[in-house]
Formats: C-alpha cells, sequence, structure tokens
C-alpha cells in the first residue's frame, strides 16, 4: 500500500524531518494495532477478607438478594452479548494496486545505485590485486573493500569472485594472499545476517575448504581454521 499510494507524499517530505517521523509513527501505529487488535481486558481484583475480620463485632450482615433483580442483570448482559460483534474480526481482503513502478522510485536513488556499482568494482579489482600480487594497490583499496562488506551485494560479489579463483587453479595462496582473503571473509562472515545463513555462508563453505597456505613441507593451513568460529 506504501508502494501503490504514498509514493508521493514520501517525495513531498524529503528533507523535513519533523513530517517524516509523524509519517513512521503513524505507520508504528498501524503495525501496532495490526499485531495487538484486542485491547488488554482489564480485570476487576475482589478483595480478600482480612484474617479474623469474621470475629469483630458490628458486622453488618449480608444483605439478601433479591432474585428478580439478579434475573434483569444476567437477562441484559445475555441481551449485550447476542448483539455484540463477534470476537474474532473477519478479515477483509483488498485488491491493492500495484503503483508506479520501481523504476520510478529508484530514480532518485541513481546514486545509491551508482555507489553499489562503484563498490562491487572495488571488491573485484581488491580480489584481482592480491591475486596478482599487486599488494600495494591492494591495500590501498582494502579499507574500502571492509567497508563495503556491510552490504549483501558486496558479500555476494565476494563469494562469486573467490570461486572463479579457484576454478582457475588458484587456491593455494603465499602467506600475505592468504591473510589478505581471511581478512575479507570474516568481515563477510562478521556482517551476516540469518538472512545470509543459505546464502553467504553456504557459499563461503566450499571456499574456506578449498583456500590454503603452506606452512611447511607437508603441513598445509586451509582457510576455514580461521573463520570457523563464526556462528
Amino acid at each position: 500500500q506504501l508502494v501503490a499510494n504514498e509514493v508521493k507524499r514520501m517525495r513531498a517530505e524529503e528533507g523535513n524531518k519533523q513530517k517524516i517521523l509523524r509519517h513512521i509513527k503513524e505507520l508504528a501505529e498501524k503495525l501496532y494495532k495490526n499485531e495487538n487488535p484486542y485491547p488488554a481486558v482489564t480485570m476487576h481484583t475482589v478483595q480478600k477478607p482480612t484474617e479474623g475480620c469474621h470475629l469483630r463485632l458490628h458486622q453488618k450482615p449480608f444483605p439478601r438478594l433479591d432474585e428478580g433483580t439478579v434475573q434483569w442483570i444476567i437477562d441484559q448482559a445475555t441481551a449485550k452479548l447476542q448483539t455484540a460483534p463477534p470476537a474474532v474480526k473477519a478479515e477483509k481482503k483488498c485488491m491493492v494496486p500495484s503503483g508506479p513502478p520501481i523504476a520510478a522510485i529508484m530514480e532518485r536513488n541513481g546514486n545509491a545505485l551508482a555507489n553499489s556499482a562503484r563498490r562491487l568494482e572495488v571488491v573485484r579489482n581488491c580480489i584481482s590485486y592480491v591475486f596478482e600480487n599487486k599488494m600495494l594497490e591492494a591495500k590501498k583499496l582494502f579499507p574500502a573493500v571492509l567497508r563495503a562488506m556491510k552490504g549483501r551485494a558486496a558479500r555476494h560479489c565476494l563469494t562469486q569472485e573467490l570461486n572463479l579463483h579457484v576454478q582457475q587453479n588458484r587456491a593455494v595462496l603465499d602467506h600475505q594472499q592468504f591473510d589478505f582473503i581471511i581478512r575479507m571473509m570474516n568481515c563477510c562472515l562478521q556482517d551476516c545476517t540469518a538472512m545470509d545463513e543459505h546464502g553467504i555462508a553456504a557459499a563461503l563453505l566450499p571456499l574456506v575448504t578449498a583456500f590454503c597456505r603452506k606452512l611447511s613441507p607437508g603441513i598445509t593451513q586451509f582457510a576455514y581454521s580461521c573463520v570457523q568460529e563464526h556462528v
């Protein structure tokens, strides 16, 4: 519904924090009411009589209940229940128009998309420099790569690029290359969410058992030994 109906409103609000906050509050209330449709029922608590109260003098006798009055109260309550709406609201189904195409919404995010493409390019270039042993160039790009790992697209790009290098039989690394790749993998896994578990993390699994370095003749260290602490 937001995409369909409120794009103009959102555009009008851009730059006005008060309007944006008011809009968010309205949305929050709608979502809250959707999750909690029934107000909490207040329970009337009847206090227990204190100990030894029956021994008191001047105790008023319990009044005699009038059968007719009691019956009248019961009838009133029954009548109310019969006219009351059903406890569970009938779910109203409605057709939501498709609204403007996503491209129209994304127009103003052109810079963000360009930035995203640049980030992926930085990740690709850095990995290429590492495998070409151009460590100075890789070092310059490295902080930007670690920042880019906050985005899902960059994490996905990392797994794809590393996979290409494994297929080219470039999985045995020297110490410096190994260090760079491990730091990228650790940063990638650190920023993974539960949603990435079967995507990014699963894609990294075969890679961490492929990339390795020779510590000494006959002794090989694989990448998984450095990244296995991640959830």
